[in-house]
């Protein structure tokens, strides 16, 4: 996580919260879930559903995961930014 500097958080769910960030050396804007639960070994957090189909999806209407990273027990994805979401959309 130390390429990445946090600037505001985006939103909080059941099973993570997400932050706008920015990679320090491009200054690139990413959206950063923080997953809630613990993760003790790598294997165990590369064999969720969620990462497993992420990483096989690449289509122009789904959001592309750029890495996933494991600190310190804690699961991060980095995704690309998206300045909204599908919610937002359809609310206004």
């Amino acid at each position: 996580m130390n390429r990445y500097i946090t600037l505001n958080q985006l939103g909080d769910g059941t099973f993570g919260s997400v932050v706008l960030g920015e990679r320090i050396d491009t200054g690139e804007k990413v959206a950063i879930k923080r997953m809630k639960r613990k993760y003790y070994s790598w294997e165990e957090a590369m064999n969720l559903r969620e990462v497993k189909s992420l990483k096989k999806l690449s289509h122009a209407n789904v959001v592309k995961l750029k890495e996933v990273i494991r600190e310190n027990d804690v699961l991060y994805f980095v995704f690309e930014y998206m300045k909204e979401n599908l919610y937002q959309l359809m609310k206004d």
